[in-house]
């Protein structure tokens, strides 16, 4: 029991050492003994058919015909057969008549007596034996056959044998080769065997199954226990590990699957087999805004694959936008107040400096010249107004002009929830006020809105969009194969992808500069 423990306790390399010599072992000792086994085989049968040989040889002499016919045939018979013995050097020649009486047997003693073996079979079948049998001399290979006079008729036998100690002599004298044999493929598996316990060793860091073990619990714990989701990727673009977080947001995603068959964006394939490196980098995915970091594997300073972390930032990117569009709006307030205030300072100037006239053109000027005139009869939804006054704060900042086309109508009410409608066109008007770059300019809005939804259109006097570019406009705009010209970004991508849910588009041409339009069908209703 105790030694049964110790090998348990043992390490890998040691069972793995000492099971491969038992199957060496195994594998040498039964093959040794086949090999003795089938030899000795061999010998018997060369034996015996030797041994047959010698007594037909006998047999088939005249002399012994003719000795038999004598008073005396024992001698005649005897010093024959003692010469054959010793000329073929087989262990024992004996004659027999067919009463089975020995005429001729190695110890003359017995000459005249019975023979101990029974020949029977032989003397009345007139046929030849062979195999072993156990004698006055030992146990014997052995032939046996008849002696027949002229007439065909069986007078006696011949029985011609080997000992078994001889037989098993030669065995014994071809044993030699067979044991240096077998010395030098147990000294070759013993050193096969040291080798693959080394190599086992080293790609198993010399850890033990139980610690092997833990370390993989620990890991599908780590793994599935995090919340960011985790993707791991061979040299080959396959997918090799891939947890639950990571599945939640990419869909399913199988572990072997190959990067190029998985059904992904274009834009993420390029995040994750590397065609767009670097750090965060942002992608789309259905409704989701992912953040991607990508970083290489190394294991004994040779890169193995890579490792792809992904977080799910779509939360925080709204949160984010509506917080970029409330310092808009208050950016607006504050660039209004300021100004009202140096309009306010210069009205009291000049009253007191009894210019009425002048006062009075001042405000009738100023009064005309009001960031997007006429911005609150048309867009009665307070949260759109604001923002369309926002950005035309923001862009009179940056030297454009916001014109509110006259065709705008939103009734207060029929936008519902405002979310998408303010994500929709708060992007196409930063996207316009970027594409004019600090130029000065002008940016025309027109948004028009009834119980079948949100038409919207932004032209700016800006360069226009690139013919190669229309097309990819759209896309997640941070890191992209694409030229950065023109009118790019998360935002376009963000407003198409708001328009595609609900069904409706968004599209891009050029007329005296860039011109977006978009149709957002408002919400069903259940």
């Amino acid at each position: 029991m105790c030694r049964v423990r110790r090998v348990r306790d043992a390490s890998l390399g040691t069972q793995l050492f000492a099971l491969q010599m038992v199957i060496v072992l195994l594998a040498v000792g039964g093959t040794a003994g086949v090999w003795a086994g089938h030899t000795r085989n061999q010998l018997d049968a060369l034996h015996q058919q030797r041994t047959l040989a010698i007594a037909q040889s006998v047999a088939a002499l005249p002399q012994v015909r003719e000795a038999f016919k004598l008073p005396n045939p024992e001698t005649v018979l005897q010093p024959l057969a003692m010469s054959v013995q010793q000329e073929t050097g087989a262990d024992y020649v004996v004659i027999a008549n067919a009463e089975q009486k020995r005429y001729a047997h190695p110890n003359t003693a017995l000459i005249g007596k019975q023979l101990s073996t029974d020949g029977t079979t032989v003397l009345m079948t007139g046929k030849s034996w062979v195999g072993t049998e156990t004698g006055t001399i030992g146990t014997t290979v052995r032939g046996k056959t008849p002696i027949r006079d002229e007439y065909g008729t069986v007078i006696g036998l011949v029985s011609v044998g080997v000992l078994e100690t001889t037989v098993m002599g030669q065995v014994g004298a071809a044993l030699p080769p067979l044991v240096w044999t077998a010395l030098a493929v147990m000294v070759a598996g013993l050193g096969l065997a040291a080798l693959i316990t080394a190599r086992v060793r080293r790609q198993t860091f010399g850890l033990e199954p139980g610690e092997i073990a833990e370390l993989l619990e620990q890991r599908e714990g780590v793994l599935h226990g995090v919340k960011e989701g985790v993707l791991a990727l061979d040299l080959e673009g396959r997918v090799t590990l891939v947890n639950d977080a990571a599945r939640e947001l990419l869909g399913d995603v199988l572990s072997g699957e190959d990067l190029t068959r998985m059904p992904v964006s274009d834009r993420m394939r390029d995040v994750l087999g590397g065609a767009d490196p670097g750090e965060d980098r942002v992608v789309l995915h259905g409704e989701r805004v992912l953040v991607f970091n990508r970083t290489p594997v190394s294991v004994r300073e040779q890169h193995r694959g890579w490792v792809v972390t992904l977080r799910d930032r779509t939360e925080l990117v709204r949160l984010a936008r509506e917080l970029d569009d409330t310092s808009s709006a208050t950016e607006a307030l504050r660039a209004q107040a300021h100004e009202f205030a140096n309009r306010m300072h210069t009205v009291v100037g000049l009253l007191e400096l009894g210019e009425h006239e002048a006062a009075i053109g001042f405000i009738t000027r100023t009064t005309r010249g009001t960031y997007a005139t006429g911005l609150r009869e048309r867009v009665q939804d307070p949260t759109l107004a604001a923002l369309l006054l926002a950005k035309s704060a923001e862009a009179a900042e940056r030297g454009a002009t916001l014109v509110l086309s006259e065709d705008s109508s939103v009734p207060e009410g029929v936008l519902g929830d405002p979310q998408d409608a303010v994500l929709v066109v708060g992007n196409l008007v930063a996207n316009a006020i970027d594409a004019l770059d600090g130029v000065k300019g002008t940016i025309e809005v027109s948004v028009q809105a009834d119980a079948g939804g949100l038409r919207v259109r932004v032209g700016d006097s800006g360069p226009g969009i690139a013919p190669d570019l229309v097309d990819e406009v759209f896309r997640e705009g941070f890191t992209t194969k694409a030229a950065h010209s023109g009118p790019r970004g998360l935002g376009l991508a963000l407003t198409r992808q708001a328009c595609l849910r609900r069904g409706g588009w968004v599209r891009v041409g050029n007329s005296g500069g860039a011109v977006f339009t978009a149709l957002l069908p408002a919400e069903a209703h259940s």
